[in-house]
């Protein structure tokens, strides 16, 4: 909660975006000498507030709290880890509560997933998105690169090294094959990283992905269960390439009725996904064993005795994978980072970016394409465990003051 507040505080007081996605007020923003976008009519109010926000970098001054409509949703937005955690508590529970969401799987995963990617599209301008990777491109395509590479291998590591049985392996797996979270541009955010960074990592590692996440799932997880990387291939195309491009496709051919449900879309994406992740945890929980039922039990009785029950099951093996996964991510991302000089809000931006997977991918696969509906038990607790984590380390980065590294700047 501490996170969402504070979130809610920067909304009103600095000029940084507010939306989960990338804009072109956010590209302006942040590169306001760019000669690509010198090339386009600005609206007068984009160029006061590039005004605004150089005078404000220059000479910090408090200003009053303005609360407005976007400011609420962005408030809201900023509860992801909020809404999955409470919606895993329902889950654990009374699992009937989104039973009517599980029947219509996996049609109702996919649908899901579609909306996510489409609500992103239709906040992106691919032209822009051209236009600042020409801007970065080394930063941009290392971010790429570590989230293929690192993910993946810690993902096969650990899956083996704890012992996981076939099911669970490749259910982690997949999730570390998957491409980078949207949340992960909210928590870049919170820690002061480098945001349009995070988000050009996003789309282009989401767009990889119809290729590089069947992939790299057929080659690490192909000994295990038999993998079909074409059908993968084409269940990524149609749930995640093809909306982004749908969405960016309407606003140039509907811009004005895009303009106002633009909006609702970040908010509408994370209810969305947090729905997805809670119906699918809610599915296993009758598969656990006794881990649930065991937990159930010993709270009766003893607190301490239903603690100990949860995390000495099968589903600790699970949740101890998992974030062990994200802290790898996290860790690894931000070390190569280092090493490669990186300056430190681009640092901050990779390593969030590499720790932070689209769980929602993940899900959509598992439910899918495998028949034992604990492939995808990773990926759902992956949407609660990552999303604490990260906002945990985003609030850690943020008081870490970034002027201890202006070295970077001149490097």
């Amino acid at each position: 909660m501490a996170s969402c507040s504070l979130l809610f505080s920067l909304g009103f007081t600095t000029t940084k975006p507010k939306s989960l996605f990338l804009n072109r007020r956010t590209i302006t923003k942040f590169s306001p000498n760019s000669k690509c976008l010198s090339t386009k009519k600005t609206p007068t109010s984009f160029q006061t507030s590039i005004k605004s926000f150089h005078r404000d970098q220059a000479q910090p001054h408090p200003t009053k709290p303005n609360l407005s409509m976007q400011d609420l949703f962005s408030f809201a937005t900023s509860l992801y880890p909020v809404y999955v955690t409470v919606g895993g508590v329902i889950a654990c529970v009374k699992p009937s509560a989104f039973s009517w969401f599980v029947r219509r799987g996996p049609a109702s995963y996919s649908f899901s997933l579609g909306f996510i990617m489409l609500a992103m599209g239709l906040t992106l301008e691919l032209s822009d998105f051209v236009c600042l990777f020409m801007q970065r491109p080394l930063s941009i395509l290392f971010g790429c690169i570590a989230q293929y590479s690192i993910m993946p291998s810690f993902g096969a590591l650990i899956a083996k090294s704890m012992g996981l049985s076939p099911a669970l392996s490749v259910g982690l797996i997949l999730l570390s094959c998957c491409p980078g979270g949207t949340a992960s541009n909210v928590v870049t955010l919170i820690a002061q990283g480098d945001v349009p960074l995070s988000v050009m990592m996003t789309v282009c590692t989401t767009l990889g992905a119809a290729l590089l996440t069947p992939l790299l799932t057929k080659v690490l997880a192909g000994a295990v269960i038999p993998i079909d990387a074409a059908k993968l291939s084409i269940s990524t195309i149609q749930a995640v390439v093809l909306p982004i491009l749908l969405g960016s496709s309407l606003q140039r051919i509907f811009p004005e009725f895009v303009k106002v449900v633009v909006p609702f879309c970040p908010l509408l994406a994370v209810l969305v996904s947090s729905l997805l992740a809670s119906s699918v945890f809610s599915e296993n929980v009758i598969r656990l064993g006794p881990s649930i039922l065991g937990a159930k039990q010993g709270i009766d009785s003893s607190l301490p005795s239903g603690i100990h029950n949860i995390l000495s099951g099968e589903l600790a093996h699970v949740m101890w994978s998992v974030l062990l996964l994200h802290f790898a991510g996290f860790f690894v991302g931000n070390l190569a980072s280092s090493i490669c000089r990186f300056r430190e809000p681009e640092r901050r931006a990779i390593s969030i970016e590499v720790g932070m997977q689209n769980s929602a991918l993940g899900v959509v696969l598992a439910t899918s394409h495998f028949t034992s509906p604990l492939v995808a038990l990773p990926s759902a607790l992956s949407a609660v465990i990552m999303n604490v984590m990260g906002s945990s380390l985003g609030l850690i980065w943020r008081h870490v003051d970034l002027e201890v590294t202006e070295e970077d700047e001149k490097a």
